[in-house]
């Protein structure tokens, strides 16, 4: 029920750098790895809700515009190239994380407004997800079962990064592997879009 496809996509957004990532890192290096932990839940509370009100108004707006699915596909392919490239070019750039002390509520608030919600929504889960219960609690169950290694993998990077131990995890590495993979699944979101047309 769940395709390879969908799991290879959830992992691959959810490991690009952004706002909810760079506040999982900049926590790791604050305050380590167990106190971090704190922050998970409200990450995936965050996605959860966003995803899911962005989901049902698509499901709503699609059945008068039944364009929409198609051109929020092909949006959600050009944001996906826009960050493949952004990612690419700031590998260099040193990120901002000498951030104050992170709180569940800021993370919250991050995720909630995370730019990627849309794009789940729109592109990532199916279409079926928002008229079927048992496909959308199927979807988003994986969805947030993926969230828990990825939100430890980004506190790790912190920690880690924090220790100065780790001499070949740096940023401009995990950027540029991030972009090349963004591209490999921008092609066939297009093309999926494309053919519906």
């Amino acid at each position: 029920m769940i395709s390879w496809f969908f799991i290879g996509l959830v992992i691959t957004i959810l490991l690009t750098p952004g706002p909810t990532n760079t506040l999982l890192a900049s926590s790791g290096i604050q305050v380590g790895l167990r106190k971090s932990l704190l922050l998970i839940p409200a990450e995936a509370v965050g996605y959860i809700i966003a995803i899911t009100a962005w989901g049902m108004l698509i499901g709503k707006v699609s059945a008068t515009l039944p364009a929409l699915p198609i051109f929020l596909k092909l949006l959600s392919a050009g944001y996906i190239v826009f960050l493949a490239i952004k990612l690419w070019r700031t590998a260099n750039q040193e990120v901002a994380l000498n951030q104050p002390t992170i709180r569940p509520r800021e993370l919250l608030c991050a995720t909630l407004l995370n730019p990627k919600a849309l794009l789940f929504a729109s592109a990532i889960f199916p279409v079926a997800a928002w008229k079927s219960q048992e496909i959308y609690i199927a979807h988003m169950s994986s969805f947030v079962g993926l969230i828990l290694p990825i939100a430890l993998f980004w506190i790790s990077v912190g920690a880690m990064l924090a220790t100065n131990k780790v001499a070949w995890l740096s940023q401009a590495k995990l950027q540029r592997t991030a972009s090349v993979v963004l591209m490999a699944f921008a092609i066939p979101i297009s093309y999926s879009a494309l053919i519906n047309l």
